[in-house]
């Protein structure tokens, strides 16, 4: 099942393995994937579905340095000779939009102001071209900013597709912008965005219908994590967790998208479970964030039917072909963790295809 084709949108794909996006920090102070990371993505087409590190949607959505964007035409240009050499060795890849919200300091967005929800800091450092520094307590957006910052969302899915990407999945996960509406904690405001779990659903679900008005259904999907407690977020209370997911999940519903891709430890909790079958589309899990996923925890998600494809990182960093490695049980590389957020083609292009 692992290794069958899937339908995804208007795509086939032609196994169910999904690589998941994953920071690497290698497209420089300008943000322009250069042929180094097109090489990357390249040597992993055989997977079936590429989703690309989170790439920024506008400079106050920059993460960390190093990160790529999808804003200027060289970046977009840089990103179409990614999907060239994907696209030419058979691959389909999505591009994952993602406005980092509070996750960020103005050291990383050329002085760009950090926004969020709600004046609320994450407690903690980030590391900064100039060393680390505290968390900024962001500026909250106002009600009437909302519309453009879903616009810049919306831009940047549509230079996505200008790019070359198959489609683009909607980052409202591990703690970033869409993520930080969804959580009680990092979202304290008293309009219509937030309190109840239907207003903090509100902003991720109009960005979603936007979306996929600029680019239709089949091109859009989206990441969640409920209950991954990082970068800030406490969703603790377990009613409260499923009343604004059970409300996301419901109304994006009858939008049809291609694909919904959640990353939680358990897939067989009854959240999961739950959320698929309201969803009813394309169901993606994730579990590989404490732990890396093996070939035997993807083998059995599929077989239990737990989901429609797995999504894996670290294993797809350290293996190009991984695909094959796991239909025929070959050996695999180890990834080297001290170059996941480096520079230069180190534990990045250099590691070795299994060798017949």
């Amino acid at each position: 099942m692992l290794f069958s084709p899937l339908a995804l949108g208007e795509l086939e794909l032609s196994n169910r393995l999904v690589m998941a996006p994953l920071t690497r920090l290698r497209a420089g102070e300008d943000g322009v994937p250069g042929p180094l990371i097109a090489e990357h993505y390249r040597q992993r087409a055989s997977l079936g579905l590429i989703v690309s590190e989170g790439t920024y949607p506008v400079r106050a959505g920059q993460s960390y340095p190093g990160q790529p964007g999808l804003v200027t035409e060289e970046q977009i240009a840089g990103w179409k000779k990614v999907t060239d050499g994907v696209h030419a060795e058979g691959g389909r890849m999505f591009a994952q939009i993602m406005h980092g919200g509070r996750v960020s300091h103005a050291d990383i967005t050329g002085g760009a102001e950090i926004v969020g929800p709600s004046a609320v800091a994450i407690d903690g450092e980030v590391r900064t071209p100039n060393g680390k520094q505290p968390y900024p307590v962001p500026r909250e957006l106002r009600t009437d900013e909302l519309p453009g910052v879903i616009q810049e969302i919306v831009t940047a899915s549509k230079n996505a597709i200008e790019a070359g990407f198959d489609g683009v999945e909607l980052h409202s996960a591990n703690g970033y912008l869409l993520h930080e509406f969804l959580a009680p904690n990092s979202n304290v405001r008293t309009d219509s965005y937030g309190g109840s779990p239907q207003n903090r659903a509100r902003f991720v679900i109009e960005t979603v219908k936007a979306v996929v008005e600029a680019l239709g259904a089949n091109r859009v999907g989206i990441r969640i994590s409920p209950e991954h407690n990082v970068q800030g977020i406490a969703e603790t209370d377990a009613a409260d967790v499923r009343a604004t997911y059970e409300v996301l999940v419901e109304t994006i519903a009858p939008m049809n998208l291609a694909y919904l891709s959640i990353l939680h430890h358990d897939p067989k909790s009854a959240l999961l479970q739950d959320l698929r079958e309201r969803f009813n589309g394309t169901f993606l899990v994730n579990t590989g964030f404490s732990e890396i996923t093996t070939r035997e925890d993807a083998l059995a998600i599929m077989e239990e039917g737990l989901a429609d494809a797995v999504v894996v990182g670290r294993p797809a960093i350290a293996n190009p072909d991984l695909a094959r490695r796991w239909r025929e049980s070959l050996p695999l590389n180890e990834p080297d963790a001290s170059t996941f957020y480096a520079d230069g083609a180190t534990g990045y292009t250099d590691y070795p295809f299994y060798a017949n």
